[in-house]
């Protein structure tokens, strides 16, 4: 039966619901091709999933050449319902086809342990990726990583598909930063009994909190244009190198920030153009948010355009924006060199300063990036991180004196 065709629209297919099937399983044999168990060969463990252990392995199919592949399997013990929601995934992967959404090679239904198997992305979760490499890529490579994302979501809003968990940790990279929307599981949104804090409980589910628009928690209304909320802080996840988004507020500081207008900042060296777009994707009136298709637009002409990422965002440049204010830590409460490396998570650097003799705060004030290039801090993310905070506490500690002189 294949994809309905929208009315009106040549040839565009239009993503079905597997849960919509009187009998699911007719849906995984539609959309998912069945794989014979003896091509796979399960090589390592790489993580784990919501129903069991996810492997890197290999994949040889007749007449093709062997590739490496990822394979999720539902672990012994499963009910009818939870093969059922783990193979749903599959149903939904495989009605899509498209360079920036995880490709399904097929499913291994007929013995056991039962596997969903997709092509292998060798950088992994682009969050970690990305904290693996803070500071490493240049703005332009950022702006094609995200070019990326918005084209794979252009096309799921196409088909009329709803993500609903877009954020940096379900987008999949491969050796060539090729970025890939990950992650169709539909259980999570089924299931109350998932202890992940990331999911916070709401009526008829969990949902990821800091990602999500405020009418999709306020009323689970989810949409295109809520994924375009979410694709939001995916910008700023990537622009700041995997910062967590929200930094450590609560979930409920989030609610109320964002009920009060407030949005995240510019992460540091963001260009103006990419925290407008930002802010354009976190308008309370969904209406007027962007679609996938304006953006995809936008970061082209951007990238057409490389000057116009010259201007970098700085904090009061959009007045009539409140902006969350991360709060830097009061530095003159740290007693130790170790102490102000742990509050700005630098803490293995410790060695490098102490061991070249930057073993107090004040000594530590007077420092340079060519001091920081010789002790060995060669990461230019790290360099900037450590050099802003410097700055900051060298600040303090003079408003400190200044106010301990007028006194």
């Amino acid at each position: 039966m294949g994809c309905p065709t929208l009315p009106g629209s040549p040839g565009m297919k239009i993503y079905i619901d597997p849960f919509t099937y009187e009998d699911p399983n007719e849906a995984v044999r539609e959309f998912a091709k069945e794989i014979d168990v003896s091509t796979v060969k399960i090589e390592e463990v790489i993580g784990a999933g919501e129903f069991g252990e996810v492997y890197k392995g290999r994949l040889k199919l007749p007449g093709k050449r062997e590739i490496y592949v990822a394979i999720k399997t539902l672990k012994a013990g499963y009910s009818e319902k939870q093969r059922r929601d783990f193979l749903s995934e599959a149903s939904i992967m495989g009605q899509f086809d498209h360079p920036n959404i995880i490709r399904l090679e097929g499913v291994v239904t007929k013995s056991r342990p039962v596997m969903i198997v997709t092509e292998f992305m060798e950088n992994g979760a682009l969050d970690s990726f990305l904290r693996q490499n803070d500071g490493q890529f240049t703005v332009i490579q950022l702006v094609g990583m995200l070019r990326g994302i918005a084209a794979g979501m252009k096309y799921l809003s196409e088909m009329n598909y709803v993500h609903r968990d877009l954020a940096a940790r379900n987008i999949l990279v491969n050796s060539n930063l090729v970025c890939k929307v990950s992650d169709f599981g539909l259980s999570r949104y089924l299931q109350e009994d998932t202890s992940d804090p990331t999911y916070t409980s709401s009526l008829g589910g969990k949902i990821p909190v800091r990602w999500t628009s405020p009418e999709a928690i306020a009323y689970r209304k989810f949409t295109s244009a809520s994924d375009v909320w979410s694709y939001g802080i995916v910008m700023w996840e990537v622009m700041s190198f995997g910062e967590r988004p929200y930094w450590d507020m609560s979930n409920q500081d989030v609610i109320n920030a964002i009920e009060q207008d407030y949005r995240l900042p510019p992460p540091m060296d963001c260009p103006t153009a990419l925290h407008q777009l930002m802010l354009d994707c976190w308008q309370k009136d969904r209406n007027t948010r962007p679609r996938f298709t304006d953006i995809v637009s936008t970061l082209d002409k951007l990238i057409r355009n490389p000057t116009s990422l010259k201007a970098v965002a700085s904090i009061p440049t959009i007045p009539s924006q409140p902006l969350l204010d991360r709060s830097i830590p009061d530095f003159t409460t740290f007693s130790s060199v170790e102490d102000w490396l742990a509050a700005v998570k630098m803490s293995q650097y410790r060695d490098n300063f102490l061991n070249s003799g930057f073993t107090s705060l004040q000594l530590v004030t007077q420092m340079t990036s060519e001091d920081l290039l010789r002790i060995g801090v060669t990461l230019a993310g790290h360099q900037k991180k450590i050099l802003n905070s410097i700055q900051s506490m060298h600040l303090q500690m003079s408003q400190c004196q200044t106010g301990t002189e007028l006194a």
